[in-house]
């Protein structure tokens, strides 16, 4: 089977607005994500992370470089739109990942309050 670039979905929602809330719920979120993938760090190809507008204390992509040590992956950060009604102190995730398994074999991951934007999608809730 031929690689290919696959996208790899989470969301998850942070218990403050703080630095550590927001690196936390990041780095949680991240490692589900790579341990319900195997997901190496060598076979992704990018990396974009988005906040709801109330996450302002840090980028989450610094939890990517100081927790994981993914200094060579690209990565970037923006906010999610300020839609009225819209989850408030959640983080997404998007990980682009070259690979061999099908669409229908990567494991996507919604926690905590996140779990209601996907369940359908997410394998960490159940």
């Amino acid at each position: 089977m031929a690689t290919k670039v696959r996208g790899v979905k989470g969301a998850t929602t942070t218990g403050g607005t703080s630095v550590e809330d927001v690196l936390t719920a990041t780095a949680e979120l991240l490692q589900v994500l790579v341990d319900e993938n195997g997901i190496e760090q060598d076979d992704i190809a990018s990396v974009q992370f988005t906040t709801s507008p109330d996450l302002v204390a840090e980028f989450p992509a610094v939890a990517a470089r100081e927790r994981f040590d993914w200094n060579d992956v690209p990565l970037m950060c923006g906010h999610e739109m300020a839609r009225p009604g819209a989850l408030t102190r959640c983080i997404r995730i998007l990980i682009l990942w070259n690979t061999e398994q099908t669409q229908s074999e990567v494991r996507h991951a919604y926690l905590n309050g996140a779990a209601k934007l996907r369940p359908d999608l997410s394998t960490a809730n159940t």
